[in-house]
């Protein structure tokens, strides 16, 4: 991992050097090799900065095509082919997903020697956010509501997927520790079959941590799980995950983009994340800043999702209740990457510090009240009748 030759997104605002190696060619070309559809390899026009796979788009004599190649620690070809189920699931219903394409032996997912690939059709659309990093807001009002729309949209095309949660042990964005009467007993549970994560555990006092800051959370968020329906979810719908129709006079979502973190959750936890992702300025809090979330942009995407799938005073109510919680498992599968698989405890101690406990903090303090607050204003006027 030492030798990669191009820079990523890293856990802050600044480029640094890729946990892996970028794709060279030999590599595309081996791999093509079992796509003989696809024609020969004429170009590398782009290789994606994002951390935690190898991506890049090229250019054959047939098409261009999209390839991603995951370490086989984090990703092997049966989990991988999860996510293309579900995948397909969505385009089957309308969803405007890109097609992953089968190799000639019938698989979606292949391995060679330490990696696992996977090729797709180029989706349609403007990548209007390639470059942004994570936790950075959309350029328009417009975007947002679109966005909120697209996803409910996503949600009524994920009805009847009912496949179990994936099997992939790290790397996914879900609720299965903090969905728990006990939290704390779930991780201690988790850790027996993650040496990775206990190693890093061992050297915090994380239950005092979790005991102050996330429990009483918890207390209040528990008890409205029971009605929540289980479904399949992208759980990281950021702005750099859509593609854009700039055609008309008000932009629509075209295209979605990256289901790696997709697992079974929760509509609202999908919705929660959405508002997370792209509403409250994280990466302020690296250089002293207060993170003011834009209640302009949460209002946006909870009024194009009420669009389509209408948000009751309940749903708003258990939202906020869900946002300073929705990160955590996803921030305890960061540590047990970095730990475990990039050999990274700086980083780790970056996914437990800034991440599982600072977004929780946060909202203890005047902004993430702030906000709060404003959702459960918005919950008082949607008793009244009035949309988000």
């Amino acid at each position: 991992m030492a030798d990669a030759r191009s820079s990523a997104h890293g856990v802050g605002r600044e480029p640094v050097q890729a946990d892996w190696p970028a794709i060279d060619d030999a590599a595309i070309e081996q791999l093509i090799s079992h796509y003989p559809a696809v024609g020969s390899l004429r170009e590398v026009n782009w290789h994606s900065p994002r951390p935690f796979s190898a991506a890049c788009l090229i250019t054959t004599s047939e098409q261009p095509l999209f390839i991603k190649r995951h370490h086989r620690s984090v990703r092997e070809p049966e989990w991988l082919r999860e996510e293309h189920r579900f995948m397909a699931h969505l385009r089957g219903n309308g969803a405007p997903v890109a097609q992953v394409l089968s190799s000639a032996e019938g698989d979606t997912a292949i391995a060679l020697g330490e990696w696992t690939y996977e090729v797709h059709q180029i989706a349609a659309g403007q990548d209007l956010y390639r470059e942004a990093l994570s936790w950075t807001p959309f350029q328009a009002y417009q975007h947002a509501w679109a966005a909120g729309q697209s996803l409910a949209r996503l949600h009524d095309a994920a009805s009847g997927f009912t496949a179990p949660p994936r099997q992939a042990p790290v790397l996914l964005a879900n609720f299965r520790l903090f969905s728990q009467p006990d939290p704390i007993a779930a991780i201690e549970a988790a850790c027996v079959n993650d040496p990775a994560l206990a190693a890093y555990l061992s050297q915090r006092d994380w239950r005092a941590d979790l005991q102050s800051l996330h429990l009483p959370f918890h207390q209040q968020l528990y008890p409205l799980l029971a009605t929540q329906q289980p479904l399949w979810t992208h759980n990281d719908w950021h702005a750099s995950n859509l593609l854009w129709d700039t055609t008309q006079p008000d932009s629509q979502v075209s295209s979605v983009l990256d289901f790696g973190l997709a697992d079974q959750t929760f509509a609202l936890f999908d919705l929660a994340t959405a508002v997370e992702r792209n509403s409250i300025p994280w990466l302020d809090l690296d250089i002293g800043g207060s993170a003011a979330a834009s209640q302009e942009s949460v209002d946006a995407i909870l009024q194009g999702y009420h669009s389509v799938r209408p948000l009751s005073a309940q749903d708003l109510l258990t939202l906020a209740a869900l946002l300073p919680l929705v990160h955590t498992d996803f921030a305890l599968s960061e540590v047990a990457y970095y730990q475990g698989i990039v050999g990274s405890e700086a980083n780790a101690t970056v996914a437990y510090e800034a991440y599982l406990i600072g977004h929780t903090r946060w909202f203890n303090g005047a902004e993430g009240q702030r906000l709060l607050a404003h959702l459960h204003d918005l919950a008082a006027r949607a008793k009244e009748g009035e949309q988000p």
